[in-house]
């Protein structure tokens, strides 16, 4: 891949919006996740510099612009470097709902 693209998967992960690269994928093939506004449910998608997100949660629609591609997962304050928010009450971010419902999806797949 190109080195101004990342995986969609692997940019939520250094972004903390999921605790693990599977849950990401999960997150993404489930069909929670849009690039751009368009829907995708492939993990492997490659994203780039201005892309906009929008991960759409039962409690919660995130809406972030890709400032950074990340080179690893950090500390939060590093992963948060990785997205500004477009969320109209500038309010920030809990990437713990997205964390929180790409665990949700992975115990609803357990249960099957």
């Amino acid at each position: 891949m190109r080195e101004d693209r990342q995986r969609l998967d692997k940019w939520l992960w250094f972004a903390r919006f999921a605790k693990s690269r599977t849950l990401a994928a999960k997150l993404v093939a489930s069909g929670f996740v849009r690039v751009n506004g368009q829907r995708t449910d492939n993990p492997a998608k490659a994203i780039s510099l201005e892309d906009v997100i929008t991960v759409a949660l039962g409690r919660a629609t995130l809406v972030v612009r890709v400032a950074d591609l990340g080179e690893r997962r950090g500390p939060a304050t590093e992963a948060r470097q990785l997205y500004i928010s477009l969320d109209p009450s500038g309010a920030p971010l809990a990437g713990d709902l997205a964390q929180d419902h790409a665990r949700d999806l992975a115990r609803d797949d357990d249960s099957r």
